[in-house]
């Protein structure tokens, strides 16, 4: 179940200086940060998505803000350092579990809540899939979709398990 994780350890021990600084990198593009512009959807993003950024922003002393454009806005790359000490301070499992759960999501912010028990892997995986899920409302949901959902899901509950 979570030989993967325990492999990722092994690669954090090794590589920590790296994946830390891709983490950072990673962090100016986060799903979180790039908001939509249909009002019902954006309501969505407000409800869940403003809590986790405030958060984040207290815990680590960031001004993570979200767009509603592609520009990547200038508080999350002064952030970044501030980042990066949090991910100092990890330990080896916590992140490689932070790397995994961001790579799944396409955010750091939702990794950073997760690991911190701020939030569940269920309540992580509706939050990073929040726009999909709503499309889906919408206009029906893709098959291929649905099982690479569902194995993220997977993979976010047996972080939550690891990290436990």
């Amino acid at each position: 179940m979570t030989h993967y994780l325990d492999e990722a350890v092994k690669d954090v021990k090794l590589h920590r200086e790296e994946i830390i600084n891709r983490l950072v990198q990673f962090s100016e593009t986060d799903l979180l940060l790039f908001w939509g512009t249909d009002k019902e959807l954006v309501s969505r993003q407000e409800e869940v998505w403003s809590p986790i950024i405030r958060w984040a922003n207290e815990a680590i002393q960031a001004e993570f803000k979200h767009t509603k454009t592609l520009d990547v806005l200038e508080e999350a790359k002064t952030s970044a350092y501030r980042l990066k000490v949090f991910l100092d301070s990890l330990s080896d499992k916590e992140l490689a579990a932070f790397y995994s759960a961001a790579l799944n999501m396409k955010s750091v912010l939702l990794a950073m809540a997760m690991v911190k028990g701020r939030i569940n892997a269920e309540e992580a995986f509706q939050a990073a899939f929040l726009d999909e899920l709503w499309q889906n409302e919408k206009w029906g949901s893709d098959e291929e979709a649905v099982k690479r959902r569902t194995v993220i899901r997977n993979e976010l509950s047996d972080i939550e398990a690891f990290l436990k």
